[in-house]
C-alpha cells in the first residue's frame, strides 16, 4: 500500500526513533524526515544505525545517530541529550524498540530467558518515556507514540512479550494523564504480524536448539491466520500511523491504543463464501 507523504508536517521538528535502525522503527524514522524532521536513530547496533542514517540524509533530511543501550535511564538520557545537544530541541519520541526474542510455551523459558524479553521490550519504552519528559517540556509539549503488539491480548507462544507489551499499554494510558497539563500526548500503535526485510541485528543471543524451532513453528502457524485483515500490513504502512499519532493533526488524541492488527474471524474463510 502507497500512503501519501506529508512533506512539511514535521517541519521544524526533532525526534527520536528508538530501533530504528530497521523494520517500523526505520520506516518511522524516514517517514518523519520526509516530513521534515530531524531524525534521531536511537539503536544498539551502530553499523545499521550508520546505515539507516544515510538513507534518511540520502532522501535530503536531516539525521543521526544515537548508539547505545536504552535498557538504563543512563542510556536513554543520552539518546535524549544528543537530541538536544545537535537540534535544539525534542518534539516527539517514538517508542519503538522491542520485539519477541523465542517463541514457546511459558512453562518452557527460562529465568534467564525471561529476563531478556522484558530487558527488550519494557525497560527502554519506561526509561525513554521518563528521559523524554524534561527536554521535551522545555520545547513546549510534544508527542510520544509507544509500539506495543496485539499480543498483549491472548498472545500465544510469548508470555514474557505480551506480559511486556500490556504494561506498554497500561504505561501509555497512565502517561497520557499525567503528561497532559505538561502538553505532552502519549498514544500506542499495536500492530500485529508485520512485514518487514529480514533483521539486520538478530534478536535471538544463541541459535534455536531443534526444539525451538519446531516450537517456532508452532507459532507461526496459531497466529498466521489470527487477524481481521489476512494480508499483513507492511513496516511502512504502520509508519504512516505513528507518524499521524505524532502530529499536530491527532493534536486531541491522548492515551489511545490505536489496533493495527485486530484479531477477528475471517468469515469468507471460515464459511469459504461472504454472504
Amino acid at each position: 500500500m502507497n500512503t501519501p507523504v506529508f512533506p512539511d508536517r514535521f517541519s521544524g521538528k526533532v525526534a527520536v526513533v528508538t530501533g530504528a535502525a530497521q523494520g517500523i522503527g526505520f520506516e518511522a524514522a524516514l517517514r518523519l524526515a520526509r516530513e521534515g524532521a530531524s531524525v534521531v536513530v536511537a539503536d544498539i547496533a551502530a553499523g545499521p544505525a550508520g546505515e539507516a542514517v544515510a538513507a534518511i540524509e540520502a532522501a535530503g533530511s536531516r539525521a543521526i545517530a544515537a548508539v547505545g543501550d536504552l535498557g538504563s535511564l543512563a542510556g536513554a538520557q543520552a539518546a535524549m541529550a544528543k537530541a538536544v545537544d545537535t537540534f535544539g530541541r525534542l518534539d516527539v519520541l517514538i517508542n519503538n524498540v522491542g520485539g519477541t526474542i523465542w517463541a514457546k510455551p511459558w512453562w518452557h523459558y527460562s529465568e534467564e530467558e525471561i529476563r531478556a524479553e522484558i530487558d527488550r521490550s519494557f525497560w527502554p519504552v519506561l526509561w525513554c518515556s521518563r528521559a523524554v519528559v524534561d527536554p521535551m517540556r522545555a520545547s513546549g509539549g510534544g508527542a510520544i507514540v509507544n509500539v506495543g503488539s496485539n499480543a498483549a491480548a491472548g498472545g500465544v507462544y510469548r508470555i514474557p512479550y505480551s506480559a511486556c507489551k500490556g504494561a506498554v499499554v497500561a504505561l501509555t494510558e497512565c502517561l497520557a494523564v499525567e503528561l497532559a497539563p505538561l502538553g505532552i500526548r502519549v498514544n500506542c500503535l499495536s500492530p500485529g504480524g508485520t512485514a518487514a526485510p529480514e533483521r539486520k541485528t538478530p534478536r535471538e543471543s544463541r541459535p534455536f536448539t531443534p526444539q525451538e524451532l519446531e516450537w517456532w513453528g508452532q507459532f507461526v502457524k496459531l497466529v498466521g491466520n489470527e487477524e481481521l485483515i489476512a494480508e499483513r500490513a507492511s513496516a511502512a504502512d504502520q509508519a504512516a500511523v505513528i507518524a499521524f499519532l505524532a502530529s499536530s493533526e491527532a493534536g486531541h488524541v491522548t492515551g489511545e491504543i490505536i489496533e493495527t492488527g485486530r484479531r477477528g474471524i475471517r468469515i469468507g474463510e471460515v464459511l469459504g463464501f461472504v454472504p
